[in-house]
């Protein structure tokens, strides 16, 4: 294998080979980031950092109408104390459980704090 050691105009130093070794570099390097993106999972979850959702729920999240109907009767809360905890009103929060309407990040940010979960699984996927 042939490998070039070279500079660049401005000065940078490069390496130049052959792509079937650049492909096999670039695999081994996702791999170690798929490997390091594992560990961290199971070093939450070994924490009990994250949530996991058993077959019923996830059959439960499937079925509602929104993610934050899943979530918020999950944590058992009425709407009334979502709104309270989440400063969003209760008009609003309905609307966002049945999926007629979508709000700004910054609600989604409020909800999903109060019901302790990342907002990335708040938010509807047509958002």
């Amino acid at each position: 294998m042939t490998i070039v050691r070279t500079r660049t105009p401005s000065g940078e130093a490069i390496v130049i080979l052959p792509e079937v070794e650049f492909e096999r570099l670039r695999e081994l390097a996702e791999d170690t980031l798929d490997a390091r993106a594992i560990e961290e999972s199971q070093r939450h979850l070994s924490a009990g950092d994250e949530e996991l959702l058993d077959e019923a729920d996830l059959d439960a999240l499937r079925a509602a109408p929104s993610p934050l109907a899943f979530w918020r009767a999950k944590r058992g809360m009425t709407v009334a104390a979502l709104a309270r905890d989440s400063a969003v009103p209760e008009g609003q929060l309905t609307t966002l459980e049945t999926g007629a309407g979508t709000a700004d990040p910054a609600v989604y940010e409020r909800l999903a704090q109060a019901l302790d979960i990342a907002v990335e699984d708040l938010v509807p996927d047509s958002v």
